[in-house]
């Protein structure tokens, strides 16, 4: 199968903007007091069309796959981590689960390529593309059929989800190392730069994942675009995600992006269609090395900056307060005009 990209409108609207940023301006406060959250007042509304923000149904959607180059000892934790880290979401006992359960998410978490088989559950969205992907620095991590078909997964995963906010995040032993390798391959960063201590490597350990990913990053030096990068580099939850970003942003919902994996998701649907960015809320900075070069690239200034390198959609649900905010602001607060407040001296 081929994957045929959803159709995504850019949100920009010359005339809805003039509106809004009217609007913005004209609060009672000071020009520009409220920062970083009027201009993402300014993007949710041109998301949504209206200047009245709303929110309805939030997801939390959770991708999960093993990765062949965990057999190189790239990660310190070993690769049963992914399964036994996926029953922990689905029994309700991960950080994710708490965050989701504090802010009102619905909450789902999707095989997208774990090396065990898991039981059935009603959180629980079976699309296994393989038990993990192929060894990278031995040949590509999928065959191009299999990531056509992730992404389409990820597509029909979003497809039917109610509401209108979906924030994504991932679990899979050894992603950051798929990660670094296609911000180095899609973004040009160097592959040193790229490469960090994923979940807590030390100096020795850290030295040996970046010559590994050499390796890897020169067995395929013909990937070079979007979809043979992710295909040769990546892995299903990446790919996954991709698509499920691509048919969010198709839908007009708003797209709470996490950390170094979801962005390396973000990169991968840019270049696929640069007008997705347009639609994704960038929530925090992780202290994986790489994350804020990848940040750099996509121009995206993350909400939040916490030192968080956990993964699972954590840092996009630990935003989520700063997005309400900015919608209530939008909505609640009144105008000069409106509470009888003088507007700045103009002398």
């Amino acid at each position: 199968m081929t994957f045929i990209l959803p159709l995504i409108e850019p949100t920009l609207d010359a005339g809805l903007e003039a509106r809004l940023r009217h609007k913005i301006d004209h609060k009672t406060k000071p020009l520009g007091a409220l920062g970083q959250l009027e201009d993402l007042a300014l993007q949710l509304g041109l998301i949504q069309r209206s200047e009245v923000l709303a929110f309805e149904n939030p997801q939390m959607v959770v991708f999960a796959a093993d990765h062949g180059i965990a057999a190189e000892g790239v990660s310190a934790f070993p690769q049963a981590v992914t399964v036994q880290m996926v029953a922990n979401m689905l029994a309700g006992g991960a950080a994710i689960n708490v965050l989701a359960r504090q802010h009102g998410f619905a909450l789902q978490v999707v095989d997208a390529g774990v090396a065990s088989d898991l039981a059935d559950h009603p959180g629980l969205v079976k699309r296994k593309m393989a038990p993990g992907t192929q060894n990278i620095c031995l040949g590509p991590a999928m065959q191009e059929a299999q990531c056509h078909a992730a992404l389409q997964a990820g597509n029909d995963v979003v497809t039917n989800l109610p509401g209108n906010v979906v924030a994504f995040g991932e679990m899979g032993i050894a992603n950051t190392s798929s990660a670094a390798l296609l911000l180095h391959r899609l973004a040009g960063v160097a592959l040193l730069d790229a490469t960090g201590r994923g979940t807590g490597l030390s100096d020795p350990q850290l030295l040996h994942k970046q010559q590994v990913l050499g390796r890897a990053a020169a067995q395929h030096p013909n990937a070079i675009a979007p979809l043979q990068a992710l295909a040769a580099l990546g892995g299903f939850e990446i790919a996954m995600m991709t698509g499920a970003m691509l048919q969010a942003a198709s839908q007009r919902r708003v797209i709470l992006v996490d950390g170094f994996i979801a962005g390396s998701a973000a990169l991968v649907a840019r270049a696929l269609a640069p007008q997705v960015i347009d639609y994704m809320v960038f929530c925090h900075c992780t202290a994986e090395r790489g994350h804020r070069l990848l940040l750099d690239r996509l121009n995206a200034r993350p909400l939040l900056d916490l030192g968080l390198r956990l993964g699972e959609g954590t840092g996009a649900l630990l935003a989520w307060p700063l997005v309400q905010s900015a919608a209530l602001l939008m909505r609640e607060m009144a105008s000069f005009e409106s509470a009888g407040v003088s507007g700045k001296d103009p002398a």
